[in-house]
């Protein structure tokens, strides 16, 4: 006797396995992908920050800063940007359950506040990107490559270049391809040369040098001015702000994987926002209620949550441990 085995036999469920739709699981293996690479990149990140522990910048002491306001304001705007991106996830999920209930106005208004969520969370990650890229007090590198950053005795500050720096005349060019017969790219010349910065530190007994090792206190390790003159006379460069190559703020890795996870997690923030804008204009012309469901609001939905819950995870290892 012939035994015909029909797909709903083999699947239980016909053509929707687990009762979702095939955008549903496809959105779902997407998100569990891309959750792995997240996870090796925080790992990696992890090991890195375990190895050089000694020598880790101190979150507290690099993201000091906020729009419009001087001041020393450890980790307020991340906090005020991870409370923005959380609460369009609230509104994602008010948007979601409004589709639900194929009321499209409010699904609407939802939508517009998560957008606006999103597009102020990556506009204010540009803003700390180049902040701290531009650096704030600059520093000097040793031959051996290590961090030298600047205290005042007095009151235990962080003291700029800017603040003690002599300037001693002379002529510094950037090299241009129209001069000389020889052109090879240097990089921008920084604000002070080496030997400013050495001839101001001499001339100001009120300045100490920090390195940038942290001791069993948790804070970076303070030199005495003896042990200061002695330690500038290994500087050979200056460095103000951070990138890929170098780092006022210590470790060089630090950099690295700063720029390369919260730029890759602000790319996926980026790209939510471009979609939600599709699904928002989709909404206003009517595209999900002629279908007679909002299952793309539900779909790109989960995406923002991940992307949320991601940030999380980022938050707490760069900022919070």
């Amino acid at each position: 006797m012939d035994t015909t085995v029909t797909e709903e036999n083999v699947w239980g469920g016909g053509n929707r396995p687990l009762g979702a739709s095939y955008g549903k699981l496809m959105m779902w293996f997407f998100i569990v992908s891309d959750a792995l690479t997240f996870s090796g990149f925080l790992a990696s990140y992890g090991f890195s920050r375990f190895k050089f522990i000694e020598t880790w910048p101190i979150a507290d002491e690099v993201f000091t800063h906020v729009p419009f306001f001087h001041g020393n304001y450890p980790m307020y705007y991340v906090a005020f940007m991870t409370f923005i991106l959380i609460m369009s996830s609230v509104t994602m999920v008010l948007a979601v359950d409004a589709g639900h209930n194929m009321k499209k106005n409010k699904t609407i208004i939802y939508m517009f506040l998560t957008i606006i969520g999103g597009a102020i969370f990556v506009g204010s990650q540009a803003w700390e990107w180049a902040t701290f890229i531009k650096g704030d007090y600059g520093a000097l590198e040793t031959n051996g490559g290590r961090i030298l950053q600047f205290v005042k005795a007095d009151s235990g500050e962080r003291a700029a270049l800017a603040d003690f720096a002599k300037v001693i005349p002379g002529d510094r060019e950037q090299h241009s391809k129209n001069v000389g017969v020889w052109f090879k790219d240097e990089p921008t010349l920084t604000s002070y040369t080496v030997e400013e910065v050495k001839a101001g530190f001499m001339a100001n007994p009120n300045i100490l040098i920090r390195t940038e090792t942290i001791n069993e206190d948790g804070e970076k390790t303070l030199l005495t001015r003896e042990e200061s003159l002695s330690r500038i006379q290994d500087a050979k460069l200056v460095v103000e702000g951070a990138n890929l190559v170098r780092n006022e703020y210590g470790s060089r890795l630090f950099a690295d994987f700063f720029f390369f996870i919260t730029g890759f997690h602000g790319f996926h923030v980026f790209s939510g926002v471009v979609i939600n804008i599709i699904i928002f204009f989709n909404i206003i012309l009517g595209t999900y209620e002629r279908r007679g469901h909002y299952e793309m609001v539900e779909k790109v939905g989960l995406y923002w949550h991940f992307v949320d819950l991601v940030w999380v995870f980022v938050f707490t290892f760069f900022y919070l441990v």
